[in-house]
């Protein structure tokens, strides 16, 4: 039997820390796997649903985006991915008589964990406005108070439409659909907040904002770069790629602050060697300073061009564009500036470049260690030159990498949720619909909260996801939200934004992926692209959580149909009783997805066209790839304060937090935790085990405070440190963002310790 959720909170802020462990995976994660997918779905749950994670004729992970192999493990899953399944099948319920049982104001003051494990929502409910409890409404009522409110406006631009990554790329076309059937282009996106900078940086360098290597090219490449990322909680069947590149001869650099038990030593569970020794992945471990990325890649530009021979100068000539202006900027690069960016010695460096000159086939991966700092954007130009001035682009084996989050982030942007579209993929929405969509840019996340703070917003409309909770600067956040006339969320389970709730409120329930959808045209499918391009059917088997839920396209459908009613061009109708007929339309508004119907029900789907990767083809504005030169930028820190990033643990996926343990870093039975180097903690006169209050120093001198963290001795980059979001994601100001891509600056953050009150 399934375990009922937790009644009361478990406390959080008094963690057990051990010493953090040196390999991933293994029994262990096997073990943990099936001890949290039992308890929320049953054994015979468990093996009905694990078997079908991933397969060909199964439905997709809910968690990460990383590509399955064309050969699967019968397995083909890993621990946190079990754990979002889990989660999802789960045999536990929030019924109206929760609702009834626990007002607003209870729930506010509940921990997101506390909220996740009660399980999936069943009716759809809404809060009136001065109500103290969401009550149960009917599907058409619900529908009739959002056309209310969006028919209330002023203007179509005063509805902001928010989407997570879980979204199918069916859901994510129609939302985008009706958003500018309605008249506006905001569509914010979980995007902005995490890989917003990669896709800036590449689309001004190769013309294409998405990674240019397949999951084939890894086992190619003869040296793997992973900076800024941790596979081995985010991303952990990367780690089975890395295990085959290396039994290929690749060598491995990681460049990050945290050392991580994952890109150490990989224990993989789907073969009896792995369990017993396991494979060690990193040949050499670059401990770099927060934000020093720009700085290390910059030099090794440097120290390329200085060699002789090791420019690919044909590759260059025919093939790139700026050269000359980027050379200039690389050759004065400065050590010392760099050793003192970094936090590398020389040898390290020296290190670094005997092994990419030794390589032919270079691949750089990277995720939000590289993305969410003010200068991320120069950061990953400065990787994309790296990568050209050695051919290290359209070649098998190697390309640029970065390694997106959710499972369809990618796709959702692909499907055309975006704040700023390309006037070709408007001319052909209005072609194929017979419309004029609006040309105006709209608000991405931090411009929305802006929106939603100063008035200038009145709807937010959630299609999953947990906004508040994800969002940063929380104060200002839940403020803003708090000042919209109507909050809206499409959601599997409870979470932080159902707490928060404009003056009217309603909660969504929708079906998963691991369930059976079943419409008017008969048994449905959607469909996902992975974080290497790769399009696939998803199909879930297990009866709904409830015979109350709608699916996303049927629930987009009818909002579409009560919100535009008879005037609209779109046939609403027809596309919420067979998906097949929104694919048709796909097929003839973007490129790349010709003839989709035939081509997804393919075993293993089909590959979208990727110019640079297939024909060294660049469609930039200059028909080349671009070098770039930007000033190099790393964060200053002054005396007595740290630089903290945000990162999640080992128990959590994004904002869900499935438990309070943190396994391979040593943290068990609590999350408010931060974890300082040794030497900087006797500095500041921090004992191990000591609380304290993290305060973040910006330039606005609005003080923001996270209260009552224990500190952990742990072995981080000098001067920098590091805390679990979403409990830290009130230090990071709304105005802090990088530039160009508006993506909030999450990981370099200026904070002072000071003694807890709690202590």
């Amino acid at each position: 039997m399934a375990t009922k959720p937790p009644k009361s909170d478990p406390v959080q802020d008094a963690p057990q820390v051990a010493e953090p462990k040196h390999a991933a995976a293994g029994l262990p994660a096997i073990g943990h796997t099936l001890r949290i997918a039992q308890q929320q779905m049953g054994v015979k749950r468990t093996a009905l649903t694990l078997l079908r994670v991933n397969q060909k004729d199964g439905f997709d992970c809910p968690g990460c985006a990383w590509p399955e192999p064309d050969h699967r493990h019968k397995a083909e899953f890993c621990e946190n991915g079990a754990k979002a399944v889990a989660e999802e099948a789960t045999l536990r319920r929030v019924t109206p008589e929760f609702f009834a049982a626990h007002p607003v104001a209870d729930l506010a003051g509940r921990s997101g964990y506390w909220l996740g494990q009660q399980g999936r929502l069943t009716h759809p409910v809404y809060l009136p406005e001065g109500g103290e409890r969401y009550e149960p409404v009917t599907w058409e009522r619900a529908f009739d108070i959002i056309a209310e409110e969006i028919t209330a406006l002023g203007s179509p631009d005063e509805a902001v439409f928010y989407t997570s990554g879980r979204t199918s790329n069916e859901a994510a076309f129609l939302y985008q659909l009706f958003a500018r059937e309605l008249g506006t282009n905001n569509l914010p996106d979980c995007s902005n907040m995490c890989h917003e900078s990669s896709g800036s940086a590449l689309s001004e360098t190769i013309g294409i904002g998405k990674g240019s290597v397949l999951l084939e090219d890894l086992y190619k490449a003869d040296l793997i770069v992973v900076a800024g990322q941790n596979p081995g909680t985010n991303h952990p069947r990367m780690l089975s790629a890395l295990e085959k590149a290396k039994a290929n001869g690749a060598k491995i650099i990681s460049v990050n602050p945290l050392p991580e038990a994952g890109l150490e030593r990989f224990k993989n569970p789907q073969t009896p060697q792995g369990m017993l020794k396991g494979a060690a992945l990193t040949d050499l471990f670059l401990q770099i300073r927060i934000g020093g990325d720009q700085a290390l890649f910059r030099l090794l530009n440097k120290l390329i061009l200085d060699t002789q021979g090791a420019v690919d100068e044909e590759f260059v000539r025919e093939h790139t564009h700026g050269y000359e202006e980027f050379a200039e900027a690389a050759r004065a690069a400065d050590w010392d500036e760099t050793l003192a960016a970094t936090g590398l010695t020389r040898q390290e460096i020296e290190e670094a470049l005997r092994m990419v000159l030794a390589s032919r086939r270079t691949i750089v991966c990277w995720a939000m260690g590289l993305t969410q700092h003010k200068h991320s954007v120069p950061t990953i130009r400065e990787v994309v030159n790296f990568l050209l001035l050695r051919g290290n682009i359209g070649r098998p084996g190697a390309g640029v990498c970065p390694v997106r989050g959710h499972s369809n982030v990618q796709g959702d942007r692909t499907m055309g949720i975006f704040e700023r579209p390309a006037p070709a993929f408007l001319d052909a929405l209005e072609k194929e619909f017979g419309f004029a969509p609006p040309r105006t840019h709209g608000y991405d996340v931090v411009r929305a909260i802006r929106a939603l703070r100063d008035g200038e917003a009145k709807v937010f409309f959630a299609m999953g996801g947990n906004f508040v909770s994800a969002s940063p600067d929380t104060e200002v956040t839940e403020a803003a939200m708090r000042r919209a006339r109507l909050t809206v969320h499409v959601s599997t389970k409870l979470n932080r934004s159902h707490a928060v709730t404009g003056a009217r409120a309603l909660i969504l329930p929708t079906l998963g992926r691991t369930e059976r959808d079943l419409q008017g045209g008969g048994e449905q499918f959607v469909t996902v692209e992975d974080s290497m391009g790769m399009v696939h059917a998803s199909q879930g088997r297990l009866d709904p959580a409830s015979p109350h839920l709608l699916s996303e396209p049927a629930i987009v459908c009818r909002l579409a149909r009560r919100v535009l009613g008879a005037d609209s061009k779109v046939p609403w109708e027809e596309f919420e009783k067979d998906y097949a007929t929104i694919r048709d339309r796909i097929a003839r508004v973007i490129p790349g997805f010709e003839d989709f119907n035939a081509r997804v029900a393919r075993p293993g789907g089909f590959t979208l066209p990727h110019a640079p990767r297939d024909e060294r083809r660049f469609p930039t504005a200059t028909g080349k790839a671009n070098f770039t030169a930007a000033p190099v930028e790393y964060p200053e820190l002054p005396e007595g304060r740290l630089l903290l990033q945000t990162l999640r643990s080992h128990d959590q996926y994004n904002t869900t937090i499935y438990g309070l343990d943190d396994r391979y870093r040593g943290i068990r039975n609590g999350r408010r935790v931060v974890l300082v180097n040794p030497e900087d903690a006797r500095a500041l006169r921090l004992t191990d085990g000591s609380y304290v209050d993290l305060v973040s120093e910006w330039k606005d001198g609005v003080e923001r405070r996270a209260p009552g963290f224990r500190v952990v001795h742990y072995p981080t980059a000098r001067g920098c440190a590091a805390a679990y979001y979403p409990e830290t994601n009130v230090l990071v100001p709304l105005d802090s963002t990088a530039d160009t891509s508006n993506t909030p600056a999450s990981k370099s953050v200026v904070v002072r310790l000071e003694q807890s009150t709690t202590d």
